[in-house]
């Protein structure tokens, strides 16, 4: 009987061990002013509708023990594409399944970002900003999954729910945005 509880023991941990996302660091630099450890880029949003597209990509960054979000927001469109600003005053809430709302504050300057023409002829507005978190507010993004985020503006507010997975129009490939923390928070924490 033991033998039996054993081998299903086994058996288990090998599912979970294998099951984990591998941790794709994009940048590992360790020099006389500290360490920088950053993971590849990741989409988390992505909305193609009438010409027009919107999608966001995050990154983690450890920077001296500092843990901060990285992200960066592309809207393209053969009209003009209006400008979000982030601020002093920017944040990023984002909605845990367990209920919980976990808190980031934008670290940059003032920024409305970059308005350029890509391939297409399409115009694209490209905005990136850093957030971090505070020493604790992050302990629940490691294991509970993330359904909704609200970035603060400068002067608006913008939802963005999230999906458990879906195939990118842009590269083809599959995202998990609602499990982004607990799969990757775990490669930048050391």
């Amino acid at each position: 009987m033991s033998k039996k509880i054993i081998f299903v023991l086994f058996l288990l941990l090998n599912t979970f061990a294998f099951a984990q996302k591998p941790c794709e660091i994009d940048t590992n630099v360790t020099d006389s002013l500290g360490t920088y450890k950053a993971t590849k880029q990741q989409m988390i949003f992505e909305r193609s509708f009438a010409g027009n597209s919107n999608n966001i990509f995050f990154a983690l960054s450890n920077t001296n023990g500092v843990i901060s979000l990285e992200t960066q927001q592309l809207a393209s469109s053969f009209e003009f594409v209006k400008a979000y600003c982030l601020d002093t005053n920017s944040r990023i809430y984002l909605q845990l399944n367990n209920g919980k709302i976990v808190t980031l504050l934008y670290t940059g300057n003032d920024t409305c970002g970059t308005l350029v023409r890509n391939e297409r002829n399409q115009n694209t507005r490209i905005i990136s900003g850093s957030f971090v978190f505070s020493k604790d507010n992050y302990e629940d993004l490691k294991i509970s999954p993330v359904t909704f985020m609200r970035v603060k503006f400068l002067g608006e507010t913008l939802d963005f729910p999230f999906k458990t997975s879906f195939v990118s129009e842009m590269d083809k490939k599959t995202y998990e945005p609602e499990n982004y923390f607990v799969n990757y928070l775990k490669c930048i924490e050391n």
